[in-house]
C-alpha cells in the first residue's frame, strides 16, 4: 500500500515567496520518497505549490475539491486524480479516509479548521494517525503557545500534547513522516 500524506495549507497567493518555495520543496521531497499527496485540490497558494512540485517530480496527487469553493478558487486541472464533492465536510472526510498522516503547513483559517478537526477526531479516539505541524520560520509559534495554554489550563487533557508533533524544517518534517511509516 502506498504511503499517503494529507497536507493542510494555505490557498492564498498574497504571501511571501518563501512559503511557495517551502511548499515546492516539500512536494519535491514527497515525490522523491514515493509519498502520495492528498490535499484540498486547489491550484493556488502553498496548496498549488506543493501539488505542482509533486506532479513535476512524477509523484501522485489526489485533490478533493468542493463545489462550494468554485467562485472563490479553481480546482487544479493537472492532478493524478481530482475528486469533486459538494461540501467542505465531504472534502475533509475523503481527505481523512485517503491519508495515513496529516501535515499542517502555514495557512489561514481554513488550515486551522482542518487541523483542529483532525486533532479533535484524534482526541475523541476516532483515529490514531500522526499529525505533524511544520512551524516553518516560526509561523505557528502563537498557535502552538495557545494550544499549550489550552492544555495547561485544563481545557484539554495533558496527553493531547502527545497527539501532534511540531517540527521546524522540511528536513525534520520528511524525517518525521518516514519515522511514522517505519
Amino acid at each position: 500500500m502506498a504511503k499517503s500524506v494529507c497536507v493542510f495549507c494555505g490557498a492564498s497567493n498574497n504571501i511571501p515567496k518563501k512559503y511557495f518555495d517551502m511548499g515546492a520543496e516539500l512536494g519535491k521531497q514527497m515525490a522523491n520518497k514515493g509519498i502520495q499527496l492528498v490535499y484540498g485540490g486547489g491550484d493556488c497558494g502553498v496548496m498549488g505549490a506543493v501539488a505542482n512540485s509533486v506532479m513535476t517530480n512524477d509523484g501522485h496527487v489526489t485533490g478533493v475539491f468542493p463545489l462550494s469553493l468554485k467562485n472563490i478558487e479553481n480546482e487544479h486541472q493537472s492532478l493524478t486524480e481530482i475528486i469533486i464533492v459538494d461540501t467542505m465536510h465531504q472534502r475533509k472526510q475523503i481527505m481523512y479516509q485517503r491519508s495515513d498522516i496529516f501535515v499542517v503547513l502555514p495557512g489561514g483559517f481554513g488550515t486551522m479548521d482542518e487541523m483542529f478537526e483532525i486533532l479533535t477526531w484524534k482526541q475523541l479516539q476516532l483515529h490514531d494517525k500522526p499529525i505533524i505541524i511544520l512551524n516553518y520560520d516560526g509561523y505557528w509559534d502563537h498557535l502552538i503557545a495557545l494550544m499549550n495554554n489550552i492544555i495547561a489550563c485544563g481545557f484539554a487533557a495533558h496527553e493531547v500534547a502527545g497527539f501532534f508533533q511540531v517540527v521546524d524544517t522540511i528536513e525534520h518534517l520528511v524525517e518525521a513522516i518516514e519515522v511514522a511509516y517505519s
